[in-house]
């Protein structure tokens, strides 16, 4: 069980001032865009799509790349700026299934990787609800499932997410501080309110690792936990010797 959001411990009292915001911005850019993602963003502006921060990217693609994820969900295509940094740290044969309700998007999307040069079979989109296509995606399959999609279903997703990952898969949501208002008490609109209650039902979970980090505006990670019992093709312990 971890402290509810909003408790003040005394290290948080203690802390020395938090990080400027010249300091944050360094942290933001430190791994620096390409012009296919460039190009991408201004799409998403475009269509009105805010696409993941530069320093959320990053973190994304090192989970990626650390977890050497081969089958990865993301919720919420965009124009491919999640995606394309999700891909890149991806094994050569990994496959991002990427889902969106507006098909639109999903074009840009394919633009965006095509024009990175990832192959047409690594990224498969899916049209629709996300409520809708997850239930038909396959149980413990996954290695990172990210989440960028409508704040109010973010409980629904966590359900989702944790029935497809496979054991000691991550469950990965953007926005997860909501423009500084999820921090402020007195800030009770409804998307605020659905993630603080993910923030509470994911610390609260025993069966989750989780970190909140304050890279772009706020990405939420929990790691399930690892399945326990007897290691592979170890006997059970009735049928050791001695």
């Amino acid at each position: 069980m971890f402290p509810l959001i909003g408790s003040r411990s005394r290290y948080v009292l203690d802390m020395t001032d938090p990080i400027s915001t010249q300091s944050w911005s360094y942290s933001e850019a430190f791994v620096a865009e390409d012009d296919v993602l460039t190009r991408a963003r201004e799409r998403a502006r475009e269509v009105g799509v805010v696409a993941i921060g530069p320093g959320g990217g990053a973190a994304l693609r090192f989970l990626a790349s650390a977890l050497e994820a081969r089958a990865v969900v993301e919720i919420g295509t965009g124009t491919g700026v999640s995606g394309l940094w999700l891909l890149r740290g991806m094994r050569a044969d990994g496959i991002l299934t990427t889902v969106d309700i507006e098909t639109e998007h999903q074009r840009l999307a394919r633009e965006t990787f095509n024009e990175a040069g990832i192959p047409t079979q690594r990224a498969r989109t899916i049209a629709g609800a996300a409520l809708d296509v997850l239930p038909r995606l396959t149980d413990g399959h996954y290695d990172i499932v990210f989440v960028d999609g409508d704040k109010a279903e973010y409980a629904a997703y966590l359900k989702e997410a944790l029935r497809l990952l496979r054991p000691g898969g991550v469950v990965a949501f953007d926005n997860a501080l909501w423009h500084d208002r999820v921090a402020d008490p007195s800030v009770r609109d409804d998307e605020t309110l659905a993630i603080r209650e993910l923030l509470r039902e994911v610390g609260a979970d025993d069966s989750l690792v989780p970190v909140l980090l304050p890279v772009g505006d706020g990405l939420l990670l929990a790691k399930k936990a690892l399945a326990t019992g007897p290691a592979r093709n170890e006997p059970e312990p009735s049928q050791r010797e001695g």
